[in-house]
């Protein structure tokens, strides 16, 4: 009789450690993502259509930094969770040195570099590239210009976080992703406001704030819990190539975001100008919000889900991967509920000149885009699930499906056929036709783990 009562106890255990995880990363990445809606805010207010044509123009730099940071944290991490892991199978001890956090640093400063030098003399061309014009030009090029200096910070911040939360301290994590959001917002109206530095003064508040998240983070490196230490020892091509492809799925995860600003600000400013793409950047910004739910959700799993890989308990790992899939299709329902609900009202706030062609536009893209995240949270679930799983030549394929693949195709198609109706309905119909590859993916590998 004591079985049963004990496995009750185990399934009570593993629910309470899902839901804190989940949970705390959830808040955690929606406090990051409502820092980019302060800027749009904040910019909107200080700047207007320009500024906000100029923020849009200038996020993939951003997205793409992050992207960086996330592809090494989630890839060193996720190979020290497997590490761990394995240690506790095979029943040995703990000492085994393990040396992914001093490979991603390693590799996180050979980036930060690379993308110094870019910023010396290329942020103008970079600006033009991605298409900014006229007025919106040199408000681009100071907003991107700036964030460049600071890619050491957001690089290294989202190492520490997906190590803290994977070495057993998701709280922690939480707190630092959420008092930097704070500090952000604040930065935010500080610079653009009482000291009136306009678009350099957002760039400055927002490569701010990873700094406030690296010294909360601190606190677990000085505590004697901390499981993963920097250590002196010499580069390994594989293990680096082994990091970079368990994290490879975070940064097209992120690049698709990227890819999609780029693609639609340069389709939408051929079609409706900077108000067409002013309109698309709050349809966008709004989007980066609930992308970072589901993404919440996806890296909230992550740790569970690379410990039981690695420790062989199919069972559940399996329990795990059903809960996130059950926690992204009922938000999916909710958000679009709530953001159909409270659609007009959202618009306004962004809406500072009262444009009757911008808030019609982005009405449309409100109701016809976010149809699409009813497909994409199980998307972004099984590509970050299958990542987790050390399965990254399947995670690999279904990220790249939902980046350029077919997304790229589909707007330019759909453009053309169906105008600005076309554009909108682009990411719904790609992530539809990612999902019926990416489910039965998904389940395949569910079934059978280990072959």
């Amino acid at each position: 009789m004591a079985a049963p009562g004990g496995s009750r106890c185990v399934w009570r255990k593993i629910m309470k450690e899902f839901i804190r995880y989940v949970s705390l990363n959830v808040m955690g990445m929606i406090g990051l993502s409502c820092y980019i809606l302060a800027d749009t805010f904040f910019v909107a207010q200080a700047e207007g259509a320009s500024g906000l044509a100029a923020l849009n123009y200038g996020i993939p730099v951003y997205s793409i930094m992050y992207g960086i940071g996330l592809m090494l944290g989630i890839g060193g991490a996720t190979r020290f969770s497997i590490s761990q892991g394995k240690v506790k199978r095979e029943q040995k001890e703990g000492k085994r040195e393990d040396t992914s956090l001093s490979h991603v640093i390693f590799m996180g400063l050979a980036v930060s570099l690379c993308i110094w030098l870019v910023s010396l003399s290329g942020s103008g061309p970079l600006a033009g590239l991605l298409g900014a014009e006229g007025d919106t030009l040199t408000l681009t090029k100071t907003y991107i210009a700036t964030i460049m200096w600071f890619a050491p910070f957001f690089i290294l911040n989202n190492i520490l976080i997906a190590f803290v939360r994977n070495d057993g301290n998701p709280k922690l994590a939480m707190i630092a992703m959420l008092v930097s959001s704070l500090s952000n917002i604040l930065f935010d109206y500080i610079f653009m406001f009482p000291l009136k530095m306009g678009m350099f003064g957002a760039a400055l508040a927002t490569g701010s704030s990873p700094l406030v998240s690296i010294l909360i983070l601190s606190k677990h490196l000085r505590s004697g819990k901390c499981s993963f230490r920097f250590r002196r020892c010499r580069l390994s091509v594989p293990v680096m190539g082994n990091i970079l492809a368990c994290g490879f799925s975070a940064l097209i995860a992120e690049l698709a975001s990227a890819v999609a600003l780029i693609t639609f600000n340069l389709v939408i400013v051929n079609l409706k100008g900077d108000t067409g793409v002013a309109a698309y950047g709050i349809v966008a910004n709004i989007a980066l919000v609930v992308t970072a739910i589901f993404t919440g959700v996806a890296q909230g799993i992550q740790p569970l889900v690379s410990r039981y890989y690695g420790s062989g308990d199919t069972e559940e790992l399996n329990r795990v991967v059903m809960r996130g899939i059950l926690t992204v299709l009922v938000s999916s329902v909710l958000i679009f509920a709530v953001l159909m609900a409270g659609m007009r009202g959202i618009i306004a706030v962004f809406d500072r000149d009262h444009d009757p062609a911008m808030r019609e536009m982005a009405e449309q893209g409100m109701k016809l885009y976010f149809i699409g995240y009813f497909f994409a949270g199980t998307n972004i679930m099984a590509a970050t699930v299958l990542s987790a799983a050390a399965k990254v030549k399947a995670a690999f394929v279904i990220s790249n499906l939902r980046s350029w693949c077919l997304f790229v195709p589909a707007i330019l198609l759909m453009s053309k056929l169906f105008a600005m109706r076309g554009v909108w309905c682009s990411f719904p119909v790609t992530e539809f036709l990612i999902f019926l590859i990416s489910a039965p993916v998904l389940i395949h590998y569910m079934k059978r783990w280990y072959d």
